[in-house]
């Protein structure tokens, strides 16, 4: 499809009376709703005059819109919450050495501890829950449920330093 005068024209038009881009392609047939925000980039067309029009949720006469809710997430603190289980430092293996790949066993917390590059690098090391492959406080941390954002948790390390700090 060729973008002709008269349909440049046209594209102005709708745009400039705050239809969205798919409703443009819409009326204009032909064209997908991609090629419109193109044309309108390459074009330099600025923000519409008036919002797009909204497809459904026609608020009748003499109703109002329901006031808009704020989804901001309350914010996080690094305190334990009463299910969290008991943070333990990493096991030290007779010898004083830490777990490494070499010493673990099914039974052992595969937490990884520092950096893996580093020579200081190791595991957890602690009893393992039954079937899982960290013991309780990492099992915690690592199978959150689905209902929390990622982003609003706070790090393994954080976790940690918040505890040593409080202890």
């Amino acid at each position: 499809m060729a973008w002709t005068d008269e349909r440049v024209d046209l594209l102005k038009k709708l745009w400039a009376e705050g239809l969205s881009a798919s409703q443009i392609a819409s009326k204009m047939g032909g064209v997908t709703r991609n090629a419109v925000i193109g044309k309108v980039h390459r074009l330099g067309l600025s923000g519409r005059a008036t919002p797009a029009k909204p497809q459904r949720g026609r608020v009748n006469e003499g109703t109002r819109a329901a006031t808009p809710r704020s989804f901001a997430p309350a914010p996080k603190t690094f305190e334990a919450d009463d299910n969290e289980p008991e943070f333990l430092e990493p096991l030290v293996l007779d010898g004083g050495d830490m777990a490494t790949v070499s010493t673990l066993n099914k039974n052992m917390c595969k937490w990884p501890v520092g950096d893996p590059t580093s020579e200081e690098f190791h595991f957890c090391g602690q009893s393992a829950q039954t079937g899982k492959p960290y013991c309780a406080y990492h099992a915690h941390m690592a199978f959150q449920p689905s209902n929390t954002s990622r982003k609003d948790r706070p790090r393994p390390q954080q976790r940690i330093l918040a505890h040593r700090k409080a202890g």
